[in-house]
């Protein structure tokens, strides 16, 4: 490279020189040729510089950092970035790492699986979401997201309806006696009085039977309904995530994957994800493992933050990365199966209380029919008794 400024400036000191004197035919000649020589020569300098640079930006970007791409779904999504600039998608795929093994990493614990997988940084790389910035804040994007990762929702049975309340209202052991007394009474009074004349006064307890069955059940139903609502009013709590670089506040159930979600103490923690930032973070998860001490939380050690737990001590951002049923406190209540007709305590008491009230009724009622069906000076197995002077 210097032999060739070298050369060029001889060069240019003989053009120089050549103009200064007198210039025949054959010197304005040389002297053009000089010129265009020293600018080819120029120019192929430039491209030579030029060329070396790209070769040099190249190689630094091929010794760069490099994330890992993980493989999630068969589909192509588009996040975008707080700039509002469309970044390439990440080909999602079925096979080799997927979602199923990123869920199992997280409510596992296995640090080794996640440093398989990048470690935070690289699942953060490969759902496409910014630490800092969060997911883009696009309804379109959320919804795509809630298609194939699962929305932040856990399956319940079916509501009970007003039949069913019905049902178990005839299955009372007050009712059924009732409902078995009235029969006897309305045979009793047809046989008596004709079916014309016997039928209305016996089976006017009929109805009374039933009204106080729809009562009973009405009254259930409605009470069931109301909880209903107080418990999803009481579940749908808010939390404090960042989108598009915004912090705000969203509803528990519109968590997505990719969210980056603030916690605090006393937070229930809506998800399962990873630690991001934090400062001794300390989480109580007594109610998946039953155990009391707090688990201390961070990034190197223990990354990871299970649903269902409680936030203890401390502060923390959070990366989610499974949602819903897919998390583990989803995956323990779906495991349980839970007895719908179990009764409360206070239920219980209640029940325990009827059923002395019903024996109670009865003995009353043998009573009666003995007043009612035995004539004076009989006993109840149609014997004559003698009574002394």
């Amino acid at each position: 490279m210097s032999n060739s400024k070298a050369m060029s400036e001889t060069n240019f000191e003989l053009c120089g020189t050549l103009l200064a004197t007198s210039l025949t035919k054959a010197q304005k000649r040389w002297r053009i040729a000089c010129t265009t020589i020293y600018s080819i020569r120029v120019m192929l300098s430039l491209a030579r510089e030029i060329i070396s640079r790209r070769n040099k930006d190249h190689s630094e970007i091929l010794l760069s950092e490099t994330y890992v791409a993980l493989p999630i779904e068969p589909s192509n999504v588009e996040w975008k970035s707080v700039s509002n600039v469309k970044r390439k998608s990440v080909s999602f795929s079925v096979s080799g790492v997927d979602k199923s093994k990123l869920f199992k990493t997280v409510k596992e614990k296995d640090i080794s699986s996640l440093a398989e997988l990048g470690g935070v940084e690289g699942v953060a790389a490969a759902l496409r979401t910014d630490p800092k910035n969060g997911i883009g804040d696009d309804d379109e994007e959320i919804r795509r997201g809630q298609e194939i990762f699962g929305s932040n929702t856990y399956q319940k049975p079916p509501p009970k309806g007003l039949f069913y309340f019905v049902v178990e209202a005839f299955k009372d052991t007050t009712i059924i006696i009732l409902l078995v007394c009235a029969a006897l009474a309305l045979g009793f009074g047809i046989k008596e009085h004709g079916g014309k004349e016997g039928w209305y006064e016996r089976g006017s307890i009929f109805v009374a039977v039933f009204l106080v069955v729809i009562v009973s059940a009405f009254s259930n139903f409605r009470q069931e309904v109301q909880f209903d609502k107080l418990s999803k009013i009481s579940d749908n709590i808010e939390v404090d995530v960042v989108r598009d670089g915004r912090r705000r506040p969203i509803s528990i159930f519109d968590l997505v994957v990719g969210d980056v979600v603030y916690l605090k103490i006393g937070d229930q923690i809506p998800a399962d994800g990873l630690f991001l930032t934090g400062h001794s973070l300390q989480v109580d998860e007594s109610s998946m493992t039953g155990e009391s001490d707090h688990v201390e939380v961070d990034s190197v050690h223990n990354p990871f933050l299970l649903s269902g737990s409680k936030v203890g001590d401390g502060y923390a951002q959070m990366l989610v990365v499974s949602v819903g049923m897919n998390t583990a406190w989803g995956e323990m209540m779906s495991s349980i199966t839970r007895d719908t007709n179990e009764r409360t305590p206070l239920q219980a008491w209640l029940d325990k209380l009827t059923y002395y009230i019903g024996k109670g009724n009865i003995s009353f009622g043998k009573q009666d029919f003995r007043v009612v069906f035995v004539p004076p000076g009989y006993n109840l197995s149609g014997k004559r008794q003698h009574y002394p002077d």
